[in-house]
C-alpha cells in the first residue's frame, strides 16, 4: 500500500538551507523530477476564497521551487499544469488558467534567461487557447539555447491519451513501411511519446494528500520513486523540496532487482 509521507520540515534540525543543500549536492540527486501541483483549490476553500485565487497562489509557488531545483543542479523539472480532463471543470476556472500561462511567464521569462533554463511542453498544443500558446511558444523560443534547468510543463496532458496518440503513429509508420512492427520495443514506444528527448522521472512528488497519478506520466513513471505529502501546493516550500530529494536518497533503488542492496546477486 503506498503511504503519504508527511514532510519534517525540523527533520534536520537546525541545519540552514544551505548546508541542507550541500549535504544533498554530495549524494546521488534525481536527474528528472515532476511534481502534480495538487491543491490549489482545497487551499482557496480553507481561506473563504475562490478557487482561482488558489490556481494565481499556486503559480507564485512555481518560482522559488524551480529557483531550488536550478540550484540544485536537477536536470528536469516537469510540472502537471493542467490535464486533458481540466476541460469538465467550470468555463470559468478553466479560462483563468488558461490566462495564467501568459501572466507568470511574462514576468518569470527574463529571470529563466538570465539563469540559463529551458522551457519545454508535453501536451497538445492546437486545442490551447491562441493567447496562452503564444506565451508558452514565446517562453521555448527565447529560451531554445539554454543549456540548464529544463522547465517542462505539462499542459493540456493525458498520460492515456499520449500513449495512444504514440499507437497511432506507430501503425501509421509501420503502415508507411517506416519501421517494422516485429521490431518494436520499449524503447521505440518511447521514441514516439511526447517526452522522447527527455529521461523519465526519478522522482514523482504529488501534494494535498491525494495518493494516485490522475493519468500522468503512466509509461515514463515505471520506475519512479513516488512521495506523496498532505502539504497542499500553494503552502509547498524549498524545504518540503528538499525534504522529498531527501527522502528519494534514502531509498534503495532496484529496477527489479537486488543489486543496489549490497552484494548479493
Amino acid at each position: 500500500m503506498l503511504k503519504k509521507m508527511k514532510l519534517q520540515k525540523t527533520s534536520k534540525g537546525t541545519q540552514s538551507i544551505e548546508e541542507r543543500i550541500q549535504h544533498i549536492q554530495k549524494q546521488e540527486l534525481p536527474k528528472h523530477i515532476a511534481i502534480i501541483m495538487d491543491g490549489n483549490g482545497r487551499w482557496a476553500k480553507k481561506r473563504g476564497l475562490p478557487r482561482v485565487a488558489g490556481h494565481h497562489e499556486g503559480m507564485q509557488k512555481v518560482k522559488p521551487i524551480t529557483r531550488l531545483a536550478n540550484k540544485l543542479g536537477i536536470e528536469v523539472l516537469t510540472l502537471y499544469a493542467f490535464s486533458t480532463e481540466n476541460w469538465i471543470r467550470p468555463k470559468m476556472e478553466v479560462d483563468y488558467l488558461m490566462k495564467l500561462p501568459q501572466e507568470f511567464l511574462s514576468a518569470f521569462l527574463p529571470e529563466l534567461i538570465e539563469e540559463n533554463v529551458k522551457v519545454e511542453m508535453i501536451g497538445h498544443k492546437d486545442k490551447l487557447p491562441v493567447h496562452t500558446m503564444k506565451a508558452v511558444q514565446k517562453a521555448m523560443d527565447d529560451t531554445c539555447n539554454n543549456s540548464g534547468l529544463i522547465l517542462n510543463f505539462a499542459l493540456n496532458y493525458g498520460g492515456r491519451d499520449e500513449i495512444v496518440n504514440a499507437v497511432q503513429n506507430i501503425l501509421q509508420d509501420a503502415k508507411n513501411g517506416q519501421i517494422s512492427t516485429e521490431d518494436l520495443t520499449e524503447e521505440t514506444i518511447s521514441h514516439y511519446l511526447m517526452s522522447k528527448n527527455l529521461q523519465d522521472p526519478d522522482l514523482l512528488i504529488r501534494t494535498s494528500g491525494e495518493i494516485r497519478l490522475s493519468n500522468f506520466m503512466l509509461w515514463q513513471l515505471a520506475y519512479t520513486e513516488f512521495v506523496f505529502t498532505d502539504v497542499l501546493w500553494p503552502d509547498f516550500s524549498e524545504e518540503d523540496l528538499l525534504e522529498a530529494i531527501e527522502e528519494y536518497q534514502r531509498r534503495s533503488r532496484r529496477y527489479g532487482g537486488i543489486q543496489s542492496e549490497g552484494k548479493e546477486q
